[in-house]
């Protein structure tokens, strides 16, 4: 059987997806479209491609017709699972005039709920509960360090940024910090893909953050983790990992045993 699986997102969201993703492929000839930011990190599947690439925002557009090569594509798959257009009835509705059948998925937990974003999807495609989101990727050889994200996508999710000074200062380790394009910290690495930051943050000895992609991004690696929720709710979005603790509006000295512990 071919199988298309459809998944849009955040970088965040998309990492917690990634086990039922993984159970969706499973046995199967697998096609994924993900945003082009994070397809360097699906490692299952027979073929991934940008969701930009494939024409798909074109489709369900008023007096626009899906391409043709979109449409052949759709039509080639014995099942499409998709968590894009799910509360876009235009969509859907175009999709089911080229013959498509098309299962859809809700893309986000209800706010009102408080399961697991993974167990959420998961449920959703008849996986097992309780899964860790994985991806394999060579570290980086490096020093190993503590590495701090201290944004998010959200300015009320952000722990200060003075406490996370405060915690490489009085830490005596060696500390690297990382940011994106638009996120102001002098001195901190930046990458241009997300595949290229997987491998640097893979070779870090600890890894420090607020909720955010870049935070369940270090966990799905493996590494040590330590994920501090200042407004959303850990038991929605916290990171999964074989090595993950997670603190609610800590102060700085509750952070700095636990990385020595953790390490």
């Amino acid at each position: 059987m071919k199988r298309l699986i459809i998944r849009p997102g955040a970088l965040g969201d998309c990492t917690l997806a990634l086990p039922a993703m993984e159970h969706l492929a499973a046995g199967c000839e697998t096609e994924i479209w993900a945003p082009s930011t994070v397809t360097a990190l699906i490692r299952f599947g027979s073929a991934v491609r940008s969701l930009a690439s494939t024409g798909i925002d074109m489709v369900g557009l008023d007096g626009i017709a899906a391409p043709e090569n979109f449409v052949r594509r759709m039509r080639s798959f014995d099942s499409v699972v998709s968590w894009y257009g799910a509360n876009r009835p235009d969509f859907q509705e175009a999709i089911a005039a080229m013959g498509i059948a098309c299962e859809f998925l809700q893309a986000l937990p209800s706010p009102e709920g408080n399961e697991h974003a993974v167990d959420f999807f998961a449920r959703q495609v008849g996986a097992p509960s309780g899964l860790n989101p994985r991806i394999s990727i060579a570290p980086e050889r490096r020093r190993g360090s503590l590495v701090i994200h201290p944004f998010s996508g959200s300015l009320r999710k952000n722990w200060p940024l003075a406490h996370y000074r405060e915690v490489a200062a009085r830490l005596g380790w060696p500390v690297e910090w990382t940011a994106g394009p638009e996120e102001d910290l002098e001195g901190a690495h930046r990458f241009e893909n997300v595949g290229d930051l997987a491998v640097w943050l893979a070779g870090a000895r600890t890894y420090v953050g607020n909720d955010s992609g870049v935070t369940h991004l270090a966990a799905a690696l493996g590494i040590p983790v330590i994920a501090i929720f200042v407004a959303s709710s850990p038991e929605v979005w916290a990171p999964r990992g074989p090595n993950v603790s997670v603190l609610v509006r800590p102060p700085v000295d509750e952070v700095l045993p636990l990385i020595l512990e953790m390490a």
